[in-house]
């Protein structure tokens, strides 16, 4: 699996979000409160809004649009409970935040 740099633990604080691109897939990265940074597809699964356009809370991402509710730490929907994010793997390199997005692929058209 190959790991990609997309920042360190300095660009990314607890209770933030940024998002990044890896080879094409837009991601969402979060680092949880009280926990490691988390990688999930970019975009919520609803209608293609990008969550970084939502709000963080360091537990709970909402998309702006329609305010589906994901957990941060499993990327499993609240709001609606049938939904869920996709999940990039994550590793740390010292400072480094490294994301591989082999065999991942984003869900979409859930309505």
């Amino acid at each position: 699996m190959l790991f990609q740099k997309v920042c360190t633990l300095d660009d990314l604080w607890e209770g933030e979000m940024t998002e990044v691109e890896v080879d094409g897939h837009v991601i969402v990265l979060v680092r949880p409160e009280g926990g490691e940074p988390r990688a999930f597809q970019g975009i919520c699964p609803h209608q293609d809004i990008p969550l970084v356009e939502g709000k963080f809370d360091g537990r709970v991402l909402m998309c702006r649009a329609h305010q589906w509710t994901f957990d941060a730490s499993t990327g499993k929907g609240i709001n609606p409970g049938d939904c869920r994010l996709a999940e990039y793997a994550v590793k740390l390199e010292g400072d480094d935040v490294l994301i591989a997005v082999e065999g991942v692929e984003p869900f979409f058209a859930h309505s």
